[in-house]
């Protein structure tokens, strides 16, 4: 079994949406939680909510450059060179 490089960027865009979703989903998590998930994070890992709350952030922005880098960008690329190709 082939893939072709049209089903390629079908599904570097398809796991690019997921994982969009999936990130907006973790920061509306992090903003309307803001003071319950720090306080419970914070009690089982024994942390001061501070250092929770600069992990959310450093964690989401580590998810947003995984997704640009190993999902967006490659779709990009894809499409302009199926766009060079037709």
């Amino acid at each position: 079994m082939s893939i072709t490089l049209e089903q390629l960027t079908t599904f570097l865009g398809w796991c690019t949406v997921i994982n969009s979703v999936t990130l907006a989903v973790f920061t509306l998590a992090m903003i309307m939680g803001s003071q319950f998930i720090p306080r419970v994070h914070s009690k089982l890992l024994n942390l001061p909510e501070t250092a929770i709350k600069a992990e959310y952030f450093k964690f989401l922005a580590m998810y947003k450059l995984i997704i640009t880098a190993f999902n967006l960008v490659p779709y990009i690329a894809l499409k302009i060179m199926l766009t060079g190709m037709g």
